[in-house]
């Protein structure tokens, strides 16, 4: 059995809860949340012929940002979006109020508008474009109910730790908070000092859109959600998987197998899992190069870089080599030009990676550009930033 799917323009994000309600309850249209003003070279400005009806228990299609991939379109079921929202209630220590940082037509925010209709709460929103700390304040201002929480991306927490430092009332708010949820992509460590050190209740949370969200709270797995590694690869089970990507059974059938009776998402993530420690993710299985017949992860030398003073929001993407095949190139913010870095910069950055990494991780050039292009969700824009450098 199928529904009809409804395209939902979101400009003001409470306009999706009626609609979504609707949906998670299956009397209603499931409904795919897009922006009210679609951005050029994302998918809110593709055209979406023969989206009409998805299987019956589809309740929200997402479609994927595709910072370094082809955008895709995930679908998910009541149970899967529920299931989330009961494992992140357990794990925060409750049903709460929540405040909306993050545009709607991506998993993270619609989870959040999801966790409010199970809490039986309203969200308070935030106003779309720059993330700014004293918009955010006002925002936590307005909060009433005991369980505070809000999810954010790390660009806009490392704002807000930068405004805490000096504002006393602003800190009081974030303190106030009984639980920050950061994901979208890995927490820098010298941000989640910082965030610590201010006794802010940071949880760095892994998942997807094929998640129904963050299943990994801390490094564990929240609910039912199982994690396990297989030649080296992250592969998840759970009530949170996605039914698949809609009018792509090609790429369902890779990323959704069976094993045994049991369903694991591949994720295309490299990394660990300790029994003391819990989860590790390395970098994108995809991301990774090969430079002079050696394998080198650009995830692993991006990790060491922002490791280094000045350089935390630094990008390492490749480039061809007519010696090498590829080779790292390192991307800092900042004006092209400027004096903010030693002239010996790049020889120093590389002996710090090839210390860890090996002489094939070595950055092979150092480009600075104005500022690193972003998505909406606050992630890096990689193949923005990829056309950008391309006539360098």
């Amino acid at each position: 059995m199928t529904r009809r799917l409804r395209v939902v323009p979101v400009g003001d994000p409470l306009d999706l809860m009626t609609p979504l309600r609707l949906a998670l309850a299956n009397t209603g249209d499931a409904v795919l949340p897009v922006p009210d003003r679609p951005v050029p070279d994302q998918p809110g400005a593709a055209p979406r012929p023969g989206l009409t009806r998805v299987p019956r228990q589809v309740a929200v299609v997402i479609e994927t940002s595709g910072s370094t991939d082809v955008p895709k379109r995930v679908m998910l079921s009541t149970d899967a979006l529920l299931s989330s929202a009961a494992a992140s209630s357990v794990c925060l220590g409750g049903p709460g109020q929540w405040l909306l940082a993050l545009p709607v037509h991506y998993i993270a925010g619609v989870q959040v508008l999801v966790r409010s209709i199970a809490a039986d709460t309203i969200p308070v929103v935030l106003p779309g474009g720059h993330f700014d700390p004293a918009v955010f304040a006002t925002g936590a201002e307005r909060l009433t109910e005991p369980l505070r929480l809000t999810a954010l991306v790390p660009v806009q927490l490392a704002r807000l730790v930068a405004a805490a430092a000096d504002d006393r009332h602003l800190l009081a708010l974030l303190r106030r908070f009984d639980g920050i949820l950061v994901g979208g992509q890995a927490l820098p460590p010298q941000l989640a000092e910082r965030a610590f050190a201010l006794d802010l209740r940071i949880v760095a949370t892994y998942g997807s859109s094929e998640t129904s969200g963050g299943c990994v709270y801390n490094g564990t797995p929240i609910g039912n959600t199982r994690v396990r590694v297989v030649d080296g690869q992250l592969e998840i089970a759970g009530s949170v998987l996605a039914e698949g990507y809609l009018g792509d059974p090609v790429r369902t059938r890779d990323r959704f197998i069976d094993v045994h009776g049991e369903r694991w998402y591949r994720t295309g993530d490299l990394g660990e899992v300790d029994a003391a420690t819990g989860l590790r993710v390395l970098g994108r299985a995809d991301n990774v190069i090969i430079s002079g017949g050696e394998k080198v992860s650009l995830d692993a030398v991006e990790r060491v870089v922002r490791s280094l003073p000045g350089l935390g929001q630094s990008l390492v993407v490749a480039r061809s080599d007519l010696t090498w095949g590829q080779v790292p190139v390192l991307v800092v913010p900042g004006a092209p030009g400027d004096a903010g870095l030693p002239a010996d910069t790049l020889e120093r950055i590389g002996e710090a990676v090839a210390s860890v990494l090996g002489k094939a991780a070595r950055p092979a050039r150092l480009v600075r550009v104005a500022s690193i292009p972003q998505l909406s969700t606050g992630k890096p824009d990689r193949r923005e930033l990829a056309r950008m450098l391309a006539d360098l």
